[in-house]
């Protein structure tokens, strides 16, 4: 009998130096995609897959992330009075998304080191990890990206990770897997590769920051050697745990924007932005005028 996934898991305690000098001060996570922090995001993807469970994985000077999810009743008495029932409603709609809860990574040490750092709120069931700097947006009329996931991994167990097709030049990027096809768009995992060359590379389909993972890998970790600069690849327990459990991959019906990017950052207000209805019209007109010039 397959268990349940009850619990999502956000790793959200890097540096984010990409993004220097502005994440010196504020958390890459809490950047503003349109007119909400890209940790709200992850989080509605994981409340709409049905999981209200959430365990963030902080780390000194991110505690605005923390500020950002719970009440505060100055602001709300404002709005009140003011009337602005509206936003008031949205905010409130934010407190009770889901059951939030925090951890500190003492000290980066990779993302396999921040996942390890759920064990004793995980405990012996298997869970979600959605990347905190990485927005996945289903195509129209697809699941949500994570429920995708959790669908393909009800049916087959085992560990679980969302897929996107790369070119071939920016295969050594990534990690790649490669397997068979099991049934449309799923992969059994023979192979798992961090970084390859384009000759190593099993395949072109790279994890892309979601995963469905077994309780197993937090002793695999255990067991897993740091690699480069001293961190603890997940990709590199992952593989191994392949030996003795299953790992599927999904190519999953969606688009990524990777916030840690300077480029895709501004790339992804602008989709967002094309997706509302209260600024699209404008904004398309906008960006007519500047391609004019």
């Amino acid at each position: 009998m397959i268990a349940k996934v009850r619990k999502a898991v956000i790793p959200a305690a890097g540096f984010g130096t990409r993004f220097l000098p502005i994440s010196k001060a504020v958390p890459k996570e809490m950047l503003p995609v349109v007119d909400k922090p890209v940790i709200q995001y992850v989080v509605e993807e994981a409340v709409a897959s049905g999981i209200t469970d959430i365990l963030l994985i902080i780390s000194r000077g991110k505690r605005s992330i923390e500020e950002h999810f719970i009440a505060n009743p100055e602001l709300e008495t404002d709005l009140e009075a003011k009337g602005r029932h509206e936003t008031l409603a949205e905010l409130r709609h934010l407190q009770s998304l889901a059951r939030i809860h925090y951890v500190f990574q003492p000290k980066m040490g990779g993302l396999g080191d921040a996942v390890r750092c759920a064990r004793e709120h995980v405990g012996d069931e298997p869970f979600a990890v959605l990347l905190g700097d990485a927005l996945v947006s289903p195509t129209d009329g697809a699941k949500p990206v994570l429920r995708q996931l959790l669908d393909v991994h009800e049916r087959h167990g085992g560990s679980t990770v969302a897929l996107e097709e790369v070119p071939a030049e920016k295969v050594s990027r990534y990690g790649i897997l490669g397997g068979a096809e099991v049934e449309p768009g799923v992969f059994k995992a023979d192979k798992f590769v961090e970084k390859p060359s384009v000759a190593e590379a099993p395949s072109r389909l790279a994890v892309s920051a979601r995963y469905i993972l077994s309780p197993s890998i937090f002793a695999q970790l255990d067991q897993t050697p740091t690699g480069k600069g001293g961190e603890l690849q997940l990709t590199d327990a992952m593989a191994a745990l392949m030996q003795r459990e299953a790992l599927y991959g999904v190519r999953y019906q969606g688009r990524r924007h990777d916030i840690g990017n300077k480029l895709d950052f501004v790339k992804a207000n602008l989709w967002w932005g094309l997706q509302r209805e209260d600024m699209r019209d404008e904004l398309k007109r906008y960006l007519a005028g500047l391609l004019e010039q």
